[in-house]
């Protein structure tokens, strides 16, 4: 019996992962994987749904059960935030493939994991000032902008999908996304999650 693939959805912010993710989820039968944060819930997601909201002690409690697939820290202007995803049942490559929003570093973490021939880097590749005006207009729309925070991220961006890091975890194939439904449209047939 073959076993399933892990779709790693990334980019950088306010390339539209979110967005594509909910489309992906709706138009192909991947299953999709939550994560868990420590960062505060942002108006309109939901707990188990977006993320799995916790506090940072339920993280050390996984990284003791040797539950932590990977985890990443950022010292954001609010304090530290924790990102994770944890080995808690939510993937099991005989009953299907899945698909989730990470990051790069993740990305390679998971490939370690479960191995090459199991995890599909799908990279959102968007002109950076577009990109700029994506992020400002979502963060505009939340009870209590973070500007900030926003700044640091784009910023923190660059570094952290550089080509050179993009070449080195093998990351070649960028899927532009100026017009949401070719981008999708190009995904689900390029993947072959239409198949799945």
């Amino acid at each position: 019996m073959a076993l399933g693939k892990i779709y790693c959805l990334m980019g950088k912010s306010g390339s539209g992962k979110d967005t594509v993710f909910r489309e992906i989820k709706k138009r192909t039968n991947l299953i999709p994987v939550v994560i868990y944060t420590t960062r505060p819930k942002r108006a309109g997601e939901t707990d188990g749904q977006d993320y799995f909201f916790v506090d940072s002690s339920r993280i050390s409690t996984f990284e003791k059960e040797g539950k932590l697939i990977e985890c990443r820290s950022y010292n954001t202007v609010h304090g530290v935030w924790e990102y994770a995803t944890v080995d808690d049942g939510q993937i099991d490559l005989s009953k299907g493939s899945y698909i989730m929003i990470t990051t790069l570093d993740a990305f390679r973490n998971i490939l370690k994991y479960f191995g090459k021939e199991h995890v599909v880097p799908v990279y959102l590749w968007v002109e950076d000032g577009l990109r700029l005006e994506r992020a400002i207009m979502r963060e505009k729309n939340q009870p209590d902008p973070k500007y900030a925070e926003l700044c640091r991220r784009y910023l923190a961006d660059s570094e952290d999908f550089s080509e050179d890091r993009l070449r080195k975890a093998g990351v070649e194939k960028r899927y532009v996304n100026v017009n949401l439904e070719d981008c999708i449209n190009e995904i689900i047939k390029e993947e072959g999650m239409d198949k799945i």
